[in-house]
């Protein structure tokens, strides 16, 4: 493979700021990785729209990164992954990484009991695309899900271990406690950004974030098809449907360096 396919960018997109959480494993686990992010936050949340709309939107966001000349694409975000990854790989010709799978086999592998939990966006948790990824891995698992739309607000908003967060998460999440589940997914990038709130809530329940498992998978995809980035200096831009200065203050916060995202038309593509 030429350094110069090897040099070139992964693709990451989300809704708006969840994806971040995606972003920040991937600089762990791929530091030398160069890496173009969108955030639709002009359009935030997916979670209440319909899956045409959702896969309508993911195509745009794909069109793109195909031309800023990325060499595979992260799905960051639960409700695309849930209800558009098909029509995305059938559509386009590059490799694509949801985090269904992967966050159903992390939780999958740590688990004594059968009973878990999944928290998503209302369109996530009604594709039902955690459970059924949960029994191809473990047929006779119980699955409990809930739909928490609030969450991705307070994230957005960078409520994020206030009073009204602590007490959204505890409403929530008391449904599931009473279920005495053993392991709980954090079924939308977003949620980890809560996460203080939800383990606050969650008590000794095994919290299960997706996207540690999705940057390890991603960097075995590169290792295996030989493209991993060998040169040094790795370079993050963003990009955004609208230029918010809260976008940018995340940026910060998360990933310990100032970014300024910038400012894309995403109709057009």
């Amino acid at each position: 493979m030429m350094g110069g396919e090897k040099s070139k960018a992964i693709g990451i997109f989300d809704s708006g700021i969840g994806g971040l959480t995606v972003v920040r494993e991937v600089m762990k686990e791929l530091p030398n990785e160069n890496i173009i992010y969108f955030g639709d936050t002009a359009r935030v949340p997916y979670g209440s729209k319909s899956k045409d709309t959702v896969t309508k939107f993911s195509e745009q966001i794909v069109r793109f990164l195909l031309s800023k000349d990325v060499k595979a694409i992260i799905i960051a975000c639960n409700t695309v992954s849930s209800n558009s990854y098909d029509d995305l790989r059938s559509t386009f010709d590059i490799h694509f990484a949801e985090v269904v799978t992967p966050g159903a086999e992390a939780c999958i592998s740590g688990l004594k009991g059968s009973r878990v939990g999944v928290i998503g966006t209302e369109a996530t948790i009604r594709s039902g695309a955690y459970e059924r990824k949960l029994r191809q891995f473990m047929p006779d698992i119980t699955v409990f899900s809930k739909a928490c739309p609030l969450f991705v607000p307070l994230a957005e908003e960078g409520w994020t271990n206030n009073t009204v967060a602590r007490i959204t998460a505890e409403i929530y999440l008391q449904e599931l406690i009473d279920k005495e589940i053993e392991a709980l997914i954090l079924g939308c990038t977003h949620y980890p950004l809560i996460a203080d709130c939800i383990r606050g809530a969650a008590g000794f329940i095994r919290i299960v974030n997706p996207a540690e498992a999705v940057a390890a998978n991603m960097k075995k995809f590169l290792t295996e098809s030989n493209l991993l980035n060998d040169g040094q200096g790795a370079e993050s831009r963003f990009f955004v449907s609208d230029n918010t200065y809260k976008f940018n203050r995340m940026c910060g916060l998360m990933l310990g360096n100032i970014y300024e995202a910038e400012k894309v038309d995403i109709e057009r593509y």
